[in-house]
Parts: structure tokens; sequence; C-alpha cells
């Protein structure tokens, strides 16, 4: 019987999620959901002096704001719960006493200042990378090298220890990535790993391996970052054995910085201007503790669908053409063997691309409820109606929400400033004379659509001997203040004959003609 996809997205609560962590979220569920399978979220919380309050909370948060559904977790339950790894403690235990019972861990007695020196000596040695490992063990005070009456005297009298993996000395450690295909290390570059720490809680290693076997995860994606702990995680998957049930592995290409020249921090975002981070999120200074605020996407204007898009296509490609998804279409269109083992570029042109795409093509009545939210802001109104004219008008100028209502404040202040530069060279008696005309017979008008305003402009300057070309900048100006923006056609038939005819006349009265 084939197995149920299952994937899982195990976030630590240290801090604000990276948004190289959300494409990690977003990979799991558009596997999952394209396999009908299920996306578990689970906090791993085993490392209780970074964990950082409202974090977990974040975590959730910004998942839901970017779309991806969590079918088992700490807010929906599940058969497998708890899904915060704190509150599994109590069943780690016995994992580490049966690799330690069929000889593949061991009990570790050093003490910080005798593993210190381990180190100090390799070092003098001119040893490249000091471990503890399956030759630097036999020096070391553990249960190998020390008389089972003694181990079992330390046991006695709760002298603090660790547990350790077992590395074999010579063996390779293979396995098969989705991504990268066979990746085959030498057990002698793994060292012996700790998988209960002193305080009696698991590391991550023990923990995750446990977790996601009682969880029946039958797949793992996660950062490039955790590709060199695999093959350590592939030894206890045999050593616990379960070899038979191991999910299979799919390490993530990094995200890098806009040049290219290192992974994407906080830092870079902070130094170049745009968030790293779904959400805004209010922490402290771990030296100062100084409130703190890490800007957010959401908050910056960015529409999730967009976000989405845009984190996909960092690291995945469909192998055609087309950059616009939805969510139901990236779910469609995924597929493990497509994500590129290369890293991916951060491009922020790119992402403000994918919005401004995203907004303009929404419904013209839900771009005036953004406009009129952020008019009524300003303690300006608008009908709905007018107030999708606006929008439909002015969304092509825009890249965020927000824009729509700056760029609309044509609409409710009249210039009091007017574009030199077309001034100089545009305005003169006859334009001012041709203007005044049109302001004159604009309240007649029966026909004040778009096309009828043109169609009575066209026949006053033909009347007055004047040819549109010598008009158009000016008359825009005048209604405007402005060199450029939306067709003005469609701006003097938002306004309205009257107030466009009292916006000619007060440009005529202040320039001079």
């Amino acid at each position: 019987m084939e197995r149920e996809v299952r994937v899982r997205f195990a976030p630590s609560p240290t801090g604000p999620l990276h948004i190289g962590g959300v494409r990690t979220a977003l990979y799991n569920y558009l596997l999952a959901r394209k396999l009908g399978g299920k996306m578990l979220l689970r906090i791993e919380d085993t490392d209780q002096n970074r964990f950082v309050p409202g974090a977990e909370q974040y975590i959730m948060d910004a998942l839901r704001w970017c779309g991806i559904e969590i079918d088992e977790g700490i807010e929906q339950g599940g058969p497998h719960a708890p899904y915060r790894q704190s509150e599994r403690k109590p069943m780690y235990r016995q994992y580490a006493d049966q690799l330690i019972t069929d000889g593949y861990a061991y009990y570790a007695f050093d003490t910080p200042e005798e593993l210190d020196a381990m180190r100090a000596r390799l070092t003098a040695a001119k040893v490249p990378n000091p471990q503890y490992n399956s030759i630097t063990r036999a020096q070391m005070r553990n249960s190998l090298t020390l008389p089972a009456e003694e181990v079992a005297q330390l046991l006695a009298d709760n002298i603090p220890y660790v547990i350790r993996l077992k590395v074999p000395r010579k063996e390779e450690v293979r396995f098969q990535d989705l991504i990268r295909g066979w990746v085959v290390v030498h057990s002698s570059a793994i060292d012996d790993k700790v998988l209960m720490k002193s305080d009696g809680m698991p590391t991550y290693h023990l923990a995750n391996i446990v977790d996601d076997h009682l969880m029946e995860i039958t797949h793992v994606i996660r950062g490039e970052e955790w590709l060199p702990s695999a093959p350590l995680h592939v030894l206890l998957y045999r050593y616990l054995g379960w070899e038979s049930t191991m999910p299979q592995f799919a390490h993530l290409p990094l995200l890098l910085k806009p040049d290219g020249t290192g992974k994407l921090s906080k830092r870079d975002g902070d130094k170049l201007g745009f968030p790293v981070f779904p959400l805004e999120f209010h922490g402290t200074d771990a030296q100062t503790g100084e409130p703190t605020v890490s800007s957010g996407y959401r908050e910056a204007g960015y529409l999730p669908d967009a976000f989405i898009n845009f984190l996909a296509f960092l690291g995945w490609n469909p192998g055609t053409t087309q950059e616009l998804f939805t969510m139901e279409e990236l779910i469609e269109n995924f597929s493990i063997e497509r994500v590129s083992k290369s890293p991916a570029r951060f491009d922020q042109n790119k992402v403000r691309w994918f919005n401004e795409q995203y907004l303009r093509a929404k419904p013209d009545a839900e771009l005036a409820r953004y406009l009129m939210d952020d008019l009524t802001a300003q303690g300006l109104t608008v009908d709905a109606a007018k107030a999708e004219q606006i929008a439909a008008l002015v969304k092509e100028r825009a890249t965020f929400p927000a824009d729509l209502a700056r760029e609309a404040q044509l609409f409710f202040q009249r210039p009091s400033n007017y574009d030199e530069q077309v001034i100089s060279k545009k305005w003169n008696p006859q334009v001012a004379a041709a203007l005044t005309e049109f302001a004159d017979q604009l309240p007649t008008l029966n026909d004040a659509s778009p096309e009828g305003i043109k169609a009575r402009l066209t026949e006053v300057l033909e009347a007055q001997g004047v040819k549109i070309g010598q008009v158009l900048q000016a008359l825009r100006v005048a209604v405007t203040g402005q060199a450029a923006g939306p067709d003005l056609m469609h701006i003097m038939h938002i306004l309205g004959a009257q107030e466009t005819a009292a916006r000619i006349k007060a440009a005529v009265a202040a320039l001079p003609a």
C-alpha cells in the first residue's frame, strides 16, 4: 500500500520567520497539495536559551497570511500531537536509551574544561577541524573508555553527562537527494554529535528524526544548510531500525544577496531598504534590551499572492515562459525535479514587479476599497462609485495599494503650483484664450463622458484656429498642475464639468499669458 505523502515545516521560535523559511514552507506545501498529502507545522523549541517570545505566534500568522494552509499543528491539532517539541520531551529518552543498548550511542561525562583542552590539543597538532569523533573519543571520559562499574557509579551519582552518537570510523554514508542526486559522505567527516543534552532535552538531531518517524513524514524538504547533517540523520534512521520508512530528502538552494555575494540576511535588507520577513516583527535587542521593529512585506504594501509567486521562482521554474501563477496553478505545476541546486539571487525589483501585476489585475471595486480606506485616514471622503472610477484610472501608476491614494490626490486638491517647464514652453495668450472658451462651454455639456469632453474641446479649438497638440499639455497642467499623469479626458470626466472649468479659470488667472 502506497504511503500518504506527509511533509512538515519545522521552524525554531528564535525570531521572525525569514523569507528563506517561508520558501521552504511553500515548497513543502506545494508538494503536499500536488500529491494529495498533508502539511504539518511542528515547532522545534528544544533550544530554550534562544526562545524569543512572540516568535511562535508570528510563524503561524505569517504562514496564514501567505496562504499556506496547515493540516496538523499547534492550532489545528492532529493524531500526532503535541506538535511542540518541548511538550514531547518524555518520549525522546527511550530512543536515546535504545541507541545505547544497541551499541550505537554512549554516555560522555567530559566537563567543559576537558572539551576545551581536547580542542586545544588538536589545534596545536594542526588538526584543521577539531571534533569529538571516532578517533578523539578514545582519549575522553565516556562509557566507551571507562570501566562499566565506574560508568554505573557516575550515573548513580547524577554526574552530568550527554549522550553521543557512536559514528563508525570507516564507512561511506550515502543517500539520494531529490534535488542533488546521490550524496556520499565518509564517516570520518562526521563527528559524534550530542543526541541528549545534560538537561535531558534532546538536540535537534535526535528529536527531528524521532518526530519525523512518529509523525510518518515521507518527504523532508529543507534548506541547504542542513545538507551536512543529512548523513548523520541517515545513520540515526538505520540505527533505530527505521531505514525502510526513512523519508526522501530534498535540500533547497541558498537565497543569495542581490549582488550574489553571500546568503541573504536581515542586515542586507536593512542596508538596501527592503524587508526579509513576511510580516513586521516587534522584538527586543539582545544586547541593549531596547525594543526593535523588523519590517515586513505585508506592512510595506505587498500582496500575499504576489509575494508567494515571487518566492516560488527563487529556486524553481515551471519550464515555460509563464510567470504569474495563482496558488492553485503553482500547486498544479510544481515538481521537486524542477528545483535548481544552484543558489537563487534575491531581486527586489522583481518582487515589486510581481506586486504591480497582481495589484493591477484586481477588480476595480477591490482597489476602490483600498483607496477609500486610505482617503478616509487622510480625512477625505469619496463615494464608492467615484472611488472605483479613480482606482481604474490610476492603478497603472501604482505598485502598492497606498500608491492609489497618492495618485488620487489630484482629484481632491486643486493645483497650487504649475509645472514650470510646460508653462514656459506651451502657455501663451492664444492657448489661454482657447482654454477660457473651453471652460466657459464645459458646464453646458449634455455629454460629460471622456468622449463628449474631447469632442467639445476639439470643437472649441477648431473654432479658435488652434491645434490640439498646442493645447493638450497646457490643459493638463491647468487641471492637475502636473506635466504627466493618467488619461486627461478621464480625469476631467471624474472631476466633473464645474470643477474642471473652475480649475482652468484659476490657472488662467494665476499664469501670465
